[in-house]
């Protein structure tokens, strides 16, 4: 069955992620294979026995069986009681936690953070729903997160496709409720999980210990994505700062040289402190930018790293 097509609509102001060649497509999928290793895979079967969905052998019956598998057509024919034994499933199931807030509607180079956010979402997306693995979605902003169950292949992708069609990125003041979110999904996942965090990493640093929880169960990447903007003011005489997530407004003179360092400076120092709350985490860390070319970022990230810790 052939995967869905992505159908959204593109603007001058929604360019979309970009460019995909199928090529570094190809070298994703290798490379988040390899981190998948160890981990359940709906690409092989498992030698373990149990419930499942291929019928591994009939046997007799034996104390404590469930007496659900009895196979009754065997057990008139022999008169002995037996049992059906499966081989359990073996699907990986891949979390993909994508930022729906207010910031993530900011861009000022070749596309906004949403649209790189959307291609890296399409991008894991893929990877993970082949060979019928399955794919769970949590989007999160404001003060609410919206999750859909994990579904295998073809409508885990139709899930994550629903997603980006209806929830563009919120308009508007509003917290970036990440901590909730990881909560809700460290209630989720309790089986060991490849989860992918794609945000900004802005507003409340409340997700410290809860991502401390989930890295300690689950491979974790997070995937950070910046605008250059945000890192420096341009001379461009005054100005009116906008905080997205909380709608705070604040004038500035940007032809003040002082300025534009504090500026630059506290960025570095705000991003600095985000890349150490991850790292003490155990998560694995990458940055992407709304300049230039993302998706080959991403893979050469995932390819130094290598398999999973």
């Amino acid at each position: 069955m052939s995967t869905p097509t992505l159908r959204l609509v593109r603007t001058a102001d929604k360019p979309g992620p970009g460019p995909m060649p199928d090529a570094i497509l190809r070298a994703l999928d290798i490379t988040i294979g390899r981190r998948m290793n160890g981990m359940l895979s709906g690409d092989y079967r498992s030698k373990a026995l149990g419930l499942g969905t291929e019928l591994a052998q009939v046997r007799e019956y034996q104390p404590g069986d469930d007496v659900r598998q009895i196979d009754w057509n065997v057990t008139a024919r022999t008169t002995v009681p037996h049992v059906r034994v499966q081989v359990a499933d073996r699907v990986l199931t891949t979390w993909l936690m994508l930022d729906t807030s207010p910031s993530m509607g900011f861009g000022t180079a070749d596309r906004r953070k949403y649209d790189v956010a959307e291609g890296v979402a399409v991008a894991v997306g893929q990877v993970a729903t082949r060979h019928g693995n399955a794919l769970g979605l949590l989007s999160f902003g404001d003060e609410h997160a919206r999750m859909i169950p994990p579904g295998q292949g073809r409508k885990g992708m139709l899930g994550l496709l629903t997603l980006l069609r209806e929830e563009p990125p919120a308009e508007g003041g509003g917290a970036t409720s990440l901590g909730s979110a990881i909560q809700s999904l460290n209630r989720m996942a309790r089986r060991s999980r490849l989860v992918v965090i794609v945000s900004d990493f802005r507003g409340p640093r409340d997700w410290s210990s809860a991502l401390v929880e989930l890295a300690g169960r689950h491979s974790v990447i997070a995937v950070e994505i910046q605008d250059p903007r945000e890192q420096e003011i341009p001379d461009v005489g005054e100005l009116w700062l906008v905080d997205p997530e909380t709608g705070r407004q604040l004038r500035v003179d940007t032809r003040s040289k002082k300025l534009r360092e504090r500026f630059a400076n506290a960025a570095v120092q705000d991003r600095a402190e985000v890349a150490g709350m991850l790292a003490r985490a155990g998560a694995q860390h990458v940055v992407l930018s709304t300049r230039g070319d993302w998706l080959r970022t991403l893979a050469g990230f995932l390819n130094a790293k290598g398999t999973a810790r």
